[in-house]
Protein backbone atom coordinates (compact mmCIF):
# COMPACT_ATOMS: atom_id res chain seq x y z
CA UNK A 1 0.00 0.00 0.00
CA UNK A 2 3.15 2.53 0.01
CA UNK A 3 1.65 3.95 -3.15
CA UNK A 4 -1.60 4.44 -1.77
CA UNK A 5 -0.36 6.54 1.06
CA UNK A 6 -0.47 10.41 1.48
CA UNK A 7 2.19 12.15 2.81
CA UNK A 8 1.83 15.79 1.81
CA UNK A 9 2.87 17.09 -1.51
CA UNK A 10 5.35 19.88 -1.86
CA UNK A 11 2.79 22.26 -2.58
CA UNK A 12 0.85 21.31 0.58
CA UNK A 13 2.12 20.61 3.74
CA UNK A 14 -0.44 18.10 6.01
CA UNK A 15 -0.06 17.72 9.73
CA UNK A 16 1.03 14.34 11.19
CA UNK A 17 -2.73 13.82 11.88
CA UNK A 18 -4.53 14.94 8.89
CA UNK A 19 -1.89 12.43 7.05
CA UNK A 20 -3.35 10.09 9.40
CA UNK A 21 -6.90 11.02 9.11
CA UNK A 22 -5.98 11.08 4.81
CA UNK A 23 -4.54 7.21 5.08
CA UNK A 24 -7.42 5.80 7.91
CA UNK A 25 -9.94 6.66 5.58
CA UNK A 26 -8.21 5.60 2.11
CA UNK A 27 -7.25 2.03 4.07
CA UNK A 28 -11.32 1.65 5.17
CA UNK A 29 -12.52 2.83 2.20
CA UNK A 30 -14.68 5.82 3.84
CA UNK A 31 -15.30 9.11 3.17
CA UNK A 32 -13.30 11.83 5.39
CA UNK A 33 -15.11 14.32 6.27
CA UNK A 34 -13.03 17.58 6.43
CA UNK A 35 -14.02 20.14 8.55
CA UNK A 36 -12.54 23.74 9.74
CA UNK A 37 -12.37 27.59 9.32
CA UNK A 38 -12.42 28.84 5.53
CA UNK A 39 -8.95 28.97 3.77
CA UNK A 40 -7.48 26.10 5.84
CA UNK A 41 -6.96 24.34 3.11
CA UNK A 42 -10.11 21.79 3.53
CA UNK A 43 -10.39 22.05 -0.89
CA UNK A 44 -6.69 22.15 -1.80
CA UNK A 45 -6.43 18.62 0.28
CA UNK A 46 -7.91 16.33 -2.64
CA UNK A 47 -5.87 18.35 -4.68
CA UNK A 48 -2.77 17.52 -2.83
CA UNK A 49 -4.49 14.03 -2.46
CA UNK A 50 -4.85 12.83 -5.67
CA UNK A 51 -0.83 14.21 -6.73
CA UNK A 52 -0.33 12.16 -3.91
CA UNK A 53 -1.81 9.24 -5.07
CA UNK A 54 -0.89 10.19 -8.59
CA UNK A 55 -5.42 9.82 -9.19
CA UNK A 56 -7.15 11.44 -11.41
CA UNK A 57 -9.73 14.45 -9.66
CA UNK A 58 -13.30 14.85 -10.06
CA UNK A 59 -14.56 17.86 -8.11
CA UNK A 60 -18.50 18.30 -7.35
CA UNK A 61 -19.32 21.51 -5.61
CA UNK A 62 -22.31 21.71 -3.66
CA UNK A 63 -24.57 24.98 -4.15
CA UNK A 64 -28.16 25.50 -2.31
CA UNK A 65 -29.72 24.06 -4.73
CA UNK A 66 -27.91 20.72 -5.13
CA UNK A 67 -29.59 17.48 -5.11
CA UNK A 68 -27.78 14.01 -4.68
CA UNK A 69 -29.52 12.77 -7.70
CA UNK A 70 -27.36 15.73 -9.81
CA UNK A 71 -24.23 14.11 -8.68
CA UNK A 72 -24.85 10.96 -10.15
CA UNK A 73 -27.05 11.80 -13.58
CA UNK A 74 -29.51 14.03 -15.17
CA UNK A 75 -31.62 13.16 -18.12
CA UNK A 76 -31.96 15.64 -20.23
CA UNK A 77 -35.37 15.93 -21.52
CA UNK A 78 -34.51 18.79 -23.45
CA UNK A 79 -32.11 17.69 -26.13
CA UNK A 80 -34.76 14.30 -26.35
CA UNK A 81 -37.44 16.44 -27.24
CA UNK A 82 -35.28 18.85 -29.49
CA UNK A 83 -34.45 15.32 -31.49
CA UNK A 84 -37.64 14.43 -31.71
CA UNK A 85 -39.10 17.60 -33.26
CA UNK A 86 -36.25 18.07 -35.59
CA UNK A 87 -35.81 14.76 -36.52
CA UNK A 88 -31.44 14.55 -35.67
CA UNK A 89 -30.83 11.26 -33.77
CA UNK A 90 -32.92 8.00 -32.37
CA UNK A 91 -34.84 8.82 -29.31
CA UNK A 92 -35.15 6.08 -28.38
CA UNK A 93 -32.21 4.93 -27.16
CA UNK A 94 -32.33 6.46 -23.57
CA UNK A 95 -28.95 6.09 -22.88
CA UNK A 96 -27.90 9.34 -25.68
CA UNK A 97 -29.66 11.73 -23.07
CA UNK A 98 -28.20 10.53 -19.73
CA UNK A 99 -25.48 12.48 -18.80
CA UNK A 100 -23.67 11.21 -15.71
CA UNK A 101 -22.64 14.00 -12.95
CA UNK A 102 -18.76 13.85 -10.52
CA UNK A 103 -20.23 11.28 -8.60
CA UNK A 104 -21.54 9.07 -11.34
CA UNK A 105 -18.47 9.15 -13.16
CA UNK A 106 -16.23 8.10 -10.01
CA UNK A 107 -18.47 4.87 -9.70
CA UNK A 108 -18.39 4.04 -13.78
CA UNK A 109 -14.29 4.46 -13.81
CA UNK A 110 -12.34 2.06 -14.80
CA UNK A 111 -9.27 3.63 -11.78
CA UNK A 112 -9.96 5.03 -9.17
CA UNK A 113 -10.23 8.72 -8.48
CA UNK A 114 -10.51 11.01 -6.08
CA UNK A 115 -13.63 12.73 -5.67
CA UNK A 116 -14.48 15.42 -4.10
CA UNK A 117 -17.48 17.25 -2.45
CA UNK A 118 -17.04 20.63 -1.23
CA UNK A 119 -19.18 22.80 0.95
CA UNK A 120 -21.86 19.83 1.78
CA UNK A 121 -23.57 21.91 4.06
CA UNK A 122 -24.46 24.77 1.68
CA UNK A 123 -27.41 22.01 0.27
CA UNK A 124 -30.58 21.63 2.01
CA UNK A 125 -30.71 19.39 5.28
CA UNK A 126 -31.45 15.91 3.68
CA UNK A 127 -29.26 16.62 1.03
CA UNK A 128 -26.19 14.36 3.00
CA UNK A 129 -28.84 11.98 3.75
CA UNK A 130 -29.73 11.30 0.28
CA UNK A 131 -26.20 10.24 -0.59
CA UNK A 132 -26.00 7.54 1.86
CA UNK A 133 -26.73 4.46 -0.17
CA UNK A 134 -24.57 5.52 -2.64
CA UNK A 135 -21.37 5.96 -0.26
CA UNK A 136 -22.47 3.04 1.44
CA UNK A 137 -22.68 0.12 -1.22
CA UNK A 138 -20.62 2.65 -4.35
CA UNK A 139 -23.57 1.91 -6.52
CA UNK A 140 -26.52 3.48 -8.44
CA UNK A 141 -29.03 2.66 -10.47
CA UNK A 142 -30.79 4.87 -13.68
CA UNK A 143 -34.49 4.85 -13.15
CA UNK A 144 -35.10 6.28 -16.90
CA UNK A 145 -32.76 2.84 -18.45
CA UNK A 146 -33.42 0.59 -15.46
CA UNK A 147 -29.42 -0.01 -15.60
CA UNK A 148 -27.30 -0.37 -12.39
CA UNK A 149 -23.61 0.39 -11.84
CA UNK A 150 -21.70 -0.52 -9.26
CA UNK A 151 -17.97 0.66 -8.29
CA UNK A 152 -15.14 -1.36 -10.07
CA UNK A 153 -12.66 0.44 -7.70
CA UNK A 154 -14.57 2.79 -4.60
CA UNK A 155 -13.03 6.64 -5.37
CA UNK A 156 -11.37 8.42 -2.38
CA UNK A 157 -14.00 10.62 -1.37
CA UNK A 158 -13.06 13.85 0.68
CA UNK A 159 -16.23 15.70 1.75
CA UNK A 160 -15.60 19.18 3.17
CA UNK A 161 -18.03 21.22 5.54
CA UNK A 162 -17.85 25.05 6.58
CA UNK A 163 -20.29 24.17 9.33
CA UNK A 164 -23.31 26.31 8.10
CA UNK A 165 -25.46 23.56 9.29
CA UNK A 166 -25.33 20.31 11.18
CA UNK A 167 -24.86 17.12 9.49
CA UNK A 168 -26.98 13.80 10.26
CA UNK A 169 -25.82 11.36 12.68
CA UNK A 170 -26.65 8.83 10.22
CA UNK A 171 -24.15 10.65 7.91
CA UNK A 172 -21.18 11.49 10.35
CA UNK A 173 -21.46 7.54 11.42
CA UNK A 174 -20.26 6.63 7.85
CA UNK A 175 -17.35 9.16 7.65
CA UNK A 176 -13.87 9.35 9.04
CA UNK A 177 -13.89 12.94 10.60
CA UNK A 178 -10.63 15.47 10.72
CA UNK A 179 -11.09 18.82 12.11
CA UNK A 180 -8.51 21.12 10.66
CA UNK A 181 -7.17 23.31 13.24
CA UNK A 182 -5.64 26.73 12.13
CA UNK A 183 -2.04 26.98 11.69
CA UNK A 184 0.29 28.36 14.57
CA UNK A 185 2.81 30.89 14.10
CA UNK A 186 5.02 28.12 13.71
CA UNK A 187 3.41 26.13 11.29
CA UNK A 188 2.60 29.11 9.57
CA UNK A 189 6.25 30.12 8.70
CA UNK A 190 6.63 26.84 7.21
CA UNK A 191 3.39 27.39 4.77
CA UNK A 192 4.47 30.95 3.69
CA UNK A 193 7.70 29.39 2.65
CA UNK A 194 6.54 27.06 0.61
CA UNK A 195 4.86 30.17 -1.29
CA UNK A 196 7.31 32.42 -0.61
CA UNK A 197 10.72 31.06 -0.86
CA UNK A 198 13.67 33.38 0.71
CA UNK A 199 11.09 35.79 2.20
CA UNK A 200 13.24 38.57 3.87
CA UNK A 201 13.07 37.23 8.03
CA UNK A 202 12.49 40.97 9.15
CA UNK A 203 9.12 41.27 6.75
CA UNK A 204 8.06 37.45 7.40
CA UNK A 205 7.95 38.37 11.15
CA UNK A 206 6.32 41.64 11.03
CA UNK A 207 3.83 40.28 8.36
CA UNK A 208 3.06 37.67 10.97
CA UNK A 209 2.62 39.44 14.29
CA UNK A 210 0.22 41.97 12.60
CA UNK A 211 -1.79 38.64 10.70
CA UNK A 212 -2.28 37.03 14.09
CA UNK A 213 -3.12 40.57 15.86
CA UNK A 214 -5.42 40.82 13.59
CA UNK A 215 -7.30 37.86 13.79
CA UNK A 216 -7.17 38.15 17.84
CA UNK A 217 -9.25 40.57 16.93
CA UNK A 218 -12.62 39.68 19.12
CA UNK A 219 -15.23 41.35 17.02
CA UNK A 220 -14.43 40.39 13.75
CA UNK A 221 -17.08 39.06 11.54
CA UNK A 222 -14.58 37.08 8.98
CA UNK A 223 -11.21 36.75 10.42
CA UNK A 224 -8.30 36.70 7.50
CA UNK A 225 -7.30 33.00 6.40
CA UNK A 226 -4.18 30.90 5.28
CA UNK A 227 -4.80 31.85 1.58
CA UNK A 228 -5.40 35.76 2.18
CA UNK A 229 -2.11 35.93 3.98
CA UNK A 230 0.10 34.36 1.34
CA UNK A 231 -2.27 36.97 -1.17
CA UNK A 232 -0.91 40.15 1.34
CA UNK A 233 2.35 38.97 1.79
CA UNK A 234 2.75 39.24 -2.71
CA UNK A 235 1.51 42.03 -2.27
CA UNK A 236 3.77 43.23 0.35
CA UNK A 237 6.94 41.76 -1.69
CA UNK A 238 5.94 43.11 -4.78
CA UNK A 239 5.29 46.95 -4.07
CA UNK A 240 8.64 46.88 -1.70
CA UNK A 241 6.45 48.53 1.50
CA UNK A 242 8.46 49.39 4.00
CA UNK A 243 8.67 47.24 7.55
CA UNK A 244 7.60 49.58 9.52
CA UNK A 245 4.65 50.79 7.23
CA UNK A 246 3.54 47.10 8.20
CA UNK A 247 3.85 47.21 11.42
CA UNK A 248 2.05 50.59 11.52
CA UNK A 249 -0.93 50.52 9.25
CA UNK A 250 -1.13 47.17 8.43
CA UNK A 251 -1.48 48.35 4.14
CA UNK A 252 -3.66 46.55 1.52
CA UNK A 253 -5.90 46.00 4.57
CA UNK A 254 -8.67 45.38 1.79
CA UNK A 255 -6.79 41.56 0.63
CA UNK A 256 -6.82 40.59 4.50
CA UNK A 257 -10.61 41.88 5.63
CA UNK A 258 -13.73 41.16 3.37
CA UNK A 259 -16.47 42.83 5.47
CA UNK A 260 -17.19 46.46 5.38
CA UNK A 261 -17.94 46.37 9.24
CA UNK A 262 -14.45 44.77 9.69
CA UNK A 263 -12.42 47.59 7.72
CA UNK A 264 -14.25 50.12 9.55
CA UNK A 265 -13.10 48.47 12.77
CA UNK A 266 -9.65 48.60 12.61
CA UNK A 267 -10.14 52.13 11.18
CA UNK A 268 -11.41 53.41 14.03
CA UNK A 269 -8.71 51.48 16.28
CA UNK A 270 -6.33 53.07 14.25
CA UNK A 271 -7.94 56.81 14.94
CA UNK A 272 -8.97 56.15 18.83
CA UNK A 273 -4.98 54.95 19.16
CA UNK A 274 -3.46 58.54 16.74
CA UNK A 275 -6.48 60.68 19.14
CA UNK A 276 -4.72 59.05 22.25
CA UNK A 277 -0.93 59.84 21.34
CA UNK A 278 -2.13 63.59 20.65
CA UNK A 279 -3.63 64.16 23.96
Amino acid sequence: MSDQTFQGTAGYLASADLRDAVNVAVALEKPLLLKGEPGTGKTRLAEAVAESLRLSLLSWNIKSTSKARDGLYVYDTIARLNDARFGDGDIRDIRRYIKYGPLGRSLLSDERVVLLIDEVDKADLEFPNDLLHELDRMSFSVDETGESHTAKKRPVVIITSNNEKELPDAFLRRCVFHYITFPDESQMRQIVAVHHPQLEEKLLSTALTRFYWLRKQPDLRKRPSTSELIDWIAALKHTGVAVEKIAGEIPFIGLLLKKESDVQQLINMRDNTTRGLKM
